[in-house]
């Protein structure tokens, strides 16, 4: 791979609704790049940026994909990420090393729920973005639609540069808004000029007026000029163009068909000419050493950093860093100190990643994106630099998993092997958490949603060979009293020998602190319980909480006072009272009118408000409370409710079957609540029947 400066560098991350055309859109810029003959399909599985297994055997991007395609004499980053929302890891961790993004469209199923989430995350990273609207080879596709819808949502720095042109229902050529004039494709891959069809001129008009008023709104003197009817020059056009596009003010629409690559060639044109270069973008750190702000600004000239934006740890390809210079140069041998782990680290040969395939390069320049193999200490999110001058940048906030589920793993002897490998696809996916959940017997793994999990078990056997089975999982019920018991309990066994004797009177009560499972005190007065048994009695009380007598679930709240009981010289041991309070326990605990506890999340969910009314009704089924309703930002509600931990099982998959993907939620660990009686009856009969 060829050096380039990072003035010819662009770094673009494609954004968008699943299927909407991502991955044939790289297939097609590197078609017309000429790096390859012929262009990929996603249905055939021979694409460049889908390589996974599960990536070819679903027909959709599960991770993000670095494609150079060098445009004459820049090297265009493309970054192809996953447009299913249960791989938003993978756009976040894309977003933070990208300089500009392209929110792909599909003309025939126009703006979608991706299409809005793609552009919330532009504006919250500020990333300047062009819109470009495939499929317009399908007469269904309407770019006027996608246009008009683009505008308003977004208002007037929508700025459609093109708008198709057809013949006989065929996609033949386009109309250049700016300059208003057509040009039909021909047999040989290059343009000839035509009319502009009669037909067009409307819709020319319309494009035209939304390119001007997006030009005018970028400054004071050209919106007044705009509104005396004054025209632009298309040298001022061009000029505000380059300078708002690059700055996010302006955002150009263009159009085009992925599978003809129609479209494409004034796509990559206008990459180059509107979208910034790294130099044009800022970037900073801390300077761990001072405590200063380092301004890195993708500065050839300052002290080499990088930051570690995402991994692959793939059995069959090895192990890289995917890194974007900061500053400075890197090498071939650089020595790179990680601030994080504490530790330097040769980087040995430098790449640059096209999908699965890495290509040696000698230099990376501020920027730049490439790859380092191997380095055992750096994880995602790590910072690089040098020892001298130790940098650390800040790491990406990737979304936290809450869908969950209990796994086993299948084969008996596995167990190990299952934890290494999902060790592995940890260190990948940010967004995957693997939880030991003792109390319960169960380990838990968290993802995004359903399909994520699925994918994971999925990858574990096809790249690891180990197979793992999904399930319900246990809720974590505790076990508790409401009244007071006063119990006695008798241990006494007589073997030949030394008997075991121990005899303890005992009170049971609540002692309204459900975050501690017990209280042991004593009130024994006379010796009637020697001293030394003390500690022996609690012990029963310490093991008897773990599982409690009604349903085998861990028991809190408990109060337990020892006052009276008897001894043998002989025969006691510390043994024989161990026993003594745990049966005491067991007993004790079930005349004290005991319940079962269910733990309570506290849920936010962010939903439109056309759909607060279903959100609403589907969470009364849930057993849930409405704390709290609250306006959001663009046109959204925020829901605070109480609900019990077991109705958010399959929450995700619900919430976005009510409201098109569209709605979020979050929740975290509130308390427990009394469970209802009938739920309580069923879960104990359950148990019992379990043995």
């Amino acid at each position: 791979m060829n050096i380039y400066t990072t003035d010819k560098i662009r770094n673009v991350v494609l954004l968008g609704h699943s299927g909407c055309g991502k991955t044939s859109l790289v297939e097609a810029m590197a078609y017309l790049a000429k790096m390859t003959t012929r262009m990929g399909k996603v249905t055939d599985g021979n694409t460049m940026s889908d390589y996974d297994k599960e990536e070819i055997k679903r027909h959709i991007s599960v991770n993000t994909s670095v494609i150079p395609i060098i445009w004459e004499d820049t090297k265009v980053n493309i970054l192809d990420t996953p447009g299913a929302f249960d791989f938003v890891g993978e756009v976040e961790e894309a977003v933070s090393a990208s300089d500009a993004a392209i929110i792909v469209v599909s003309g025939k199923n126009g703006v979608e729920v991706g299409t809005k989430k793609a552009w919330d995350i532009c504006e919250k990273y500020k990333l300047p973005r062009m819109i470009f609207v495939t499929n317009m080879d399908n007469d269904n596709a309407s770019y006027r639609q996608v246009v008009q819808d683009l505008q308003d949502m977004y208002g007037k720095c929508i700025a459609p540069f093109h708008l198709p042109v057809r013949e006989n229902k065929e996609f033949i050529g386009y109309v250049n808004v700016l300059q208003q004039r057509a040009k039909r494709w021909t047999s040989h891959g290059d343009v000839e000029k035509m009319d502009v069809p009669e037909y067009s001129e409307e819709n020319l008009g319309l494009c035209r007026t939304a390119l001007m008023e997006a030009v005018a709104e970028t400054n004071d003197d050209f919106l007044e000029r705009y509104f005396n009817g004054d025209e632009f020059s298309e040298n001022e056009i061009r000029q505000t163009l380059r300078v708002n596009v690059a700055e996010g003010g302006i955002v150009p629409v263009l159009m085009g068909s992925n599978t003809l690559a129609r479209g494409i060639y004034t796509l990559m044109v206008d990459i180059v000419k509107y979208l910034p270069s790294p130099e044009k973008r800022s970037c900073s750190g801390i300077n761990t050493k001072t405590n200063e702000i380092f301004n890195a600004d993708y500065d050839f000239s300052k002290s080499k950093s990088a930051y570690v934006w995402k991994t692959i740890a793939d059995p069959f390809i090895g192990k890289y860093s995917l890194i974007k210079v900061n500053s400075g140069v890197l090498k071939t041998d650089d020595i790179m100190y990680n601030h994080h782990k504490g530790v330097e680290e040769k980087i040995g040969k430098l790449y640059v990643m096209r999908g699965n395939k890495p290509e040696e390069t000698k230099e990376l320049h501020a920027g730049d994106i490439g790859a380092l193999a191997k380095l055992t200490s750096v994880t995602t999110t790590d910072s690089l630099s040098t020892q001298k001058n130790p940098v650390a940048y800040i790491r990406t906030n990737i979304s936290t998993p809450y869908t969950y589920k209990r796994y086993t793993v299948k084969k008996k002897g596995d167990d190990d092997k299952v934890s290494q490998a999902l060790q592995k696809l940890m260190s990948e996916d940010l967004t995957l958490k693997v939880e030991n959940d003792a109390a319960n017997g169960q380990t838990l793994i968290y993802g995004i949603g359903d399909q994520h999990l699925e994918v994971v078990a999925a990858k574990l056997l096809g790249r690891y060979k180990v197979e793992i089975e999904l399930k319900k999982p246990r809720i974590a019920f505790r076990e508790t009293i409401l009244k007071k018991s006063d119990v006695e309990y008798k241990y006494k066994k007589q073997s030949g020998g030394h008997g075991q004797y121990g005899h303890v009177k005992m009170t049971f009560e609540p002692s309204g602190d459900l975050e501690t499972p017990y209280v042991f005190e004593q009130c024994v007065v006379g010796g009637a319980v020697p001293k030394n048994y003390f500690p022996a009695v609690e012990k029963g009380i310490q093991e008897a909480v773990t599982s409690g007598p009604l349903a085998s679930y861990p028991a809190v709240g408990v109060k337990a006072v020892l006052y009276d009981g008897s001894y043998h010289s002989v025969d006691s041991s510390e043994m024989a009272f161990k026993v003594a309070a745990i049966q005491a326990f067991k007993k004790g605990f079930l005349e004290a009118k005991p319940i079962l506890l269910e733990p309570i999340a506290s849920l936010k969910i962010l939903v439109p408000d056309k759909y607060t009314g279903d959100i609403m009704g589907d969470l009364n089924k849930r057993r849930a409370r409405i704390l709290s309703m609250n306006p959001g930002e663009n046109g959204y509600q925020e829901i605070i409710a109480d609900i019990p931990y077991m109705e958010l099982y399959g929450y995700n998959t619900d919430l976005r079957s009510i409201t098109g993907g569209s709605g979020t939620y979050s929740y975290s660990f509130a308390r427990y609540e009394q469970t209802p009686p009938e739920i309580q009856e069923r879960e104990v009969a359950e148990r019992a029947n379990k043995g």
